[in-house]
């Protein structure tokens, strides 16, 4: 597609973000109610894997999305992913033990293993490089959207119409997603080709990008607390008498919003570099205030400030990874980049469980040492990473 108009808000480029909300949403209403779900089944113990599990199949499937992405095209691996949410969602009524359970979690990973690496590359071929992380961030914003209605939608549905139907509102958006890639977007990979069983053949080289790598230890640094928030934040909403679980979910979305309005503007005019410096140490304050939290208006100030750390980060990073990278093989850059956030995600939410143990004493345990981690990031980008090597925009 032509990039040299410099328009951002093409029709593609539109029922594309509106794509992204529809497949955030789906997915992401669930999470609030999911821990509930599985200790219905007697599978308390194992809350961390809801989200563990997930981010370890997106973050096994990247590789393959990121070949796919640069061999069949951008538009059939995000249909992939949007169609798994599909499936799963309608499922998921379906299980009734623990194993069948995180099983099938395990298999949902595939969905973001596989739309987002498409529309990012989708995302760099229609929009001109200058203006890459403000579309990034447009793109990132309605995923946010999708973010914050759908655990409000669940937590609606679910205590009125039974959890049942929440998993088939959320195969409903999905599908909505799926339909609008379908019959409205056309493909902007040049030379793409059919698809082939060989093409899962994936080799080393395939597999990581290291022209990205700096990017990729941002990515795993800060979205560890992510993956750390995402799974004992209901438990915490509960111990300090929050009865909505979602809420917190709320105030950071509404806030990642708000700053992603300006965010990717921002990063396009000053450079990556001082947006992911100061998005860093915001982030590392903002669960520094969860650690001394005693009361639900510290833990919602918390949250609006991680959104807004969030908000600054991700256009930020992904624009800089789409920098970075060889133009020949954007989903390979942008594969490894996703491996880092799942990887970060899945081992927050593994080590938050191990540290948090379900005794609420260890909270501050749990908040005090992912911000140290959340904090490196600063660190790395302040004294460790060459500053004196430019910001390459392609």
């Amino acid at each position: 597609m032509d990039q040299s108009s410099g328009r951002i808000y093409t029709f593609h480029f539109i029922m594309l973000c509106l794509s992204n909300a529809l497949f955030s949403a789906s997915f992401n209403m669930l999470l609030p109610e999911l821990p509930a779900y599985l200790s219905s089944m007697g599978g308390e113990q194992y809350k961390g894997y809801i989200l563990a599990l997930f981010t370890l199949m997106a973050g096994l499937s990247r590789p393959f999305s990121g070949k796919l992405t640069d061999t069949i095209g951008r538009v059939p691996v995000m249909i992939f992913g949007s169609v798994v949410c599909v499936v799963c969602s309608l499922l998921y009524p379906l299980v009734s033990s623990v194993g069948a359970f995180l099983l099938l979690r395990f298999f949902h990973g595939f969905s973001t293993g596989f739309k987002p690496t498409g529309t990012a590359a989708y995302v760099s071929d229609i929009v001109p490089a200058t203006r890459r992380a403000e579309a990034m961030g447009m793109v990132g914003l309605f995923s946010t959207i999708g973010m914050a209605l759908g655990p409000a939608i669940g937590g609606t549905i679910s205590p009125i119409w039974g959890i049942t139907v929440m998993f088939q509102v959320s195969a409903v958006f999905a599908l909505l997603s799926v339909v609008i890639l379908a019959g409205g977007m056309r493909e902007t990979l040049p030379n793409k080709q059919p698809f082939r069983f060989t093409a899962l053949k994936i080799s080393k080289s395939e597999i990581f990008e290291p022209l990205v790598l700096a990017p990729v230890i941002i990515t795993f640094l800060t979205y560890l607390s992510y993956g750390v928030l995402f799974t004992i934040i209901p438990d915490f909403s509960s111990y300090l008498g929050i009865q909505n679980k979602g809420l917190f979910y709320t105030y950071f979305t509404a806030s990642s919003i708000g700053i992603r309005l300006l965010a990717g503007k921002v990063s396009d005019k000053y450079g990556r570099l001082p947006i992911l410096k100061l998005s860093s140490i915001i982030m590392a304050s903002a669960v520094f205030i969860l650690a001394i939290s005693t009361t639900p208006a510290m833990m919602l100030t918390a949250a609006v400030i991680y959104g807004i750390s969030v908000g600054l980060n991700s256009p930020a990073v992904t624009a800089w990874t789409v920098d970075l990278g060889n133009p020949l093989y954007k989903g390979r850059a942008l594969a490894s980049m996703y491996i880092a956030m799942e990887a970060g995600i899945g081992l927050g939410a593994y080590l938050s469980v191990f540290v948090y143990k379900n005794d609420p004493h260890l909270f501050p345990t749990t908040f005090y040492w992912t911000a140290g981690v959340t904090l490196l990031a600063s660190v790395y980008l302040l004294f460790i990473y060459p500053n004196r090597q430019p910001q390459v925009v392609k």
